[in-house]
């Protein structure tokens, strides 16, 4: 089942009805992405295979599996996603949850068919097998760490970019943009955020506790935004955000405008149309636009596509509020991903945020974190801390601009008048 597969809503809500320890750990709601609702919703819809299956897995233990021919779990996965609890002195599956909601059979053997073994970040979790070694070209004695969630890898090095001290990965929140976007920062102790996935003990960073926010689409959005407006077809064979950006470029030269920022005056675009995961939780928010013309040239796509740009910031910037008012103190975000690859993108979150906006000079940075994993797993550094300064690299900074800083304000505040008059047209139709 897909990370985005939103199938198992009435799984989650019922999950969220109770009053379970292990939510203070997801923010207060499990997210129906999450493991526990898609289990719940395998054992309901398809009876059969859940009575055969012998093992469920997440796409990071399965590829340790499949490459070392041997059954752990990673700490990082099953933490984020299973509800594994872990604070640092104890850890261990939460028996009267599972008992809650129904899924109490997965205790059966110790634990067999989710985990009994969970393995920290970076730990060698084995050797590459005979088989996996002849099917990817290795040699059978090469160490394979124990694996992370994609997004963590990601935030693994980013917040290590232009680190010199262990001390400079607390404060930064890494924002990992693909489809959807992750937000993840580490802190010394725990902090709880209501709608902020975590805190979780080691999950990304050993000893370090992670705070992990969300929007549920951002790329996918981006992507849904242009493809579905009529004058995408109009767009000469070349670069289709590139070619945007040139039209705004004109647009406000056009009208003697400093900056196109200041273009979307009468635009705006609330951006969760594919529900809030941070800091709402909550999946039946969807998308608006008001400022809609019947204008649909190549100059309203570009003033769409900025405004998408600009909503997804102060998304971001929520989510910040949020982290700062529970205790976190975020000086600057971090960037990896498609969408980073815009520096109108990186500029308006850098002027919306109010924050310097790092992009590391090794852009494919999930792909850096997995090296730190394994070059922690080799034995080459101490610890994974120590792997991730050394090799955390350099980075490209975006200062916010202070001419666009009170546009950027009026239109947060549009942003969240937005997002709290949904929610009173849906009280309005709730007896409907």
């Amino acid at each position: 089942m897909m990370w985005m597969d939103h199938r198992a809503k009435e799984q989650a809500d019922f999950i969220n009805s109770h009053d379970h320890n292990v939510l203070k750990y997801v923010g207060g709601k499990v997210s129906l992405e999450m493991q526990t609702p898609k289990l719940l919703w395998l054992k309901s819809h398809m009876k059969s295979t859940w009575a055969k299956a012998a093992y469920f897995l997440d796409l990071p233990d399965f590829l340790t599996l499949k490459t070392t021919g041997q059954f752990s779990r990673s700490l990082c996965s099953m933490v984020c996603k299973w509800t594994y609890m872990c604070d640092g002195q104890t850890q261990g599956w939460d028996l009267n949850f599972f008992k809650a909601i129904g899924l109490e059979d997965l205790a059966d053997n110790d634990w067999v068919k989710i985990g009994k073994e969970m393995v920290a970040p970076g730990t060698e979790c084995g050797r590459v097998s005979a088989a996996a070694a002849l099917e990817m070209g290795l040699c059978e004695s090469t160490h394979v760490a124990t694996s992370v969630i994609d997004a963590h890898a990601g935030g693994i090095a980013l917040v290590a970019a232009e680190a010199k001290t262990k001390q400079d990965l607390i404060g930064r929140l890494a924002l990992i943009c693909g489809t959807s976007t992750c937000h993840m920062c580490v802190s010394v102790d725990p902090i709880f955020a209501h709608g902020v996935w975590g805190p979780y003990y080691s999950a990304m960073i050993p000893g370090y506790w992670c705070a992990e926010g969300g929007q549920s689409a951002t790329g996918a959005l981006v992507d849904h935004v242009i493809k579905t407006h009529p004058a995408v077809n109009k767009n000469p064979d070349k670069n289709v955000y590139e070619w945007l950006e040139g039209i705004l470029d004109e647009m406000a030269e056009k009208q003697s405008l400093c900056s196109s920022t200041f273009l979307t005056k009468d635009l705006h675009l609330y951006p969760d149309f594919h529900g809030n995961r941070s800091p709402l939780a909550d999946p039946s928010m969807v998308g608006m636009i008001c400022g809609l013309t019947l204008d649909s040239s190549e100059r309203s796509l570009a003033l769409l596509y900025l405004a998408t740009l600009q909503a997804l910031a102060y998304g971001t910037r929520q989510i910040i509020e949020q982290l700062t008012t529970c205790g976190h103190n975020i000086t600057s975000v971090l960037m990896c991903g498609g969408l980073s690859n815009s520096s109108l993108f990186i500029q308006t979150h850098a002027d919306a945020l109010g924050v310097p906006v790092l992009i590391p000079q090794e852009q494919q940075s999930v792909l850096l974190g997995a090296s730190i994993l394994a070059a922690t797993a080799s034995g080459d550094y101490p610890d994974l801390t120590a792997a991730a300064v050394a090799m955390g690299g350099k980075a490209r900074t975006f200062e916010p601009r202070k001419d666009v800083k009170r546009y950027h304000d009026q239109k947060f505040a549009v942003f969240k008048k937005m997002q709290s008059d949904q929610k009173d047209y849906k009280h309005i139709m709730s007896g409907m």
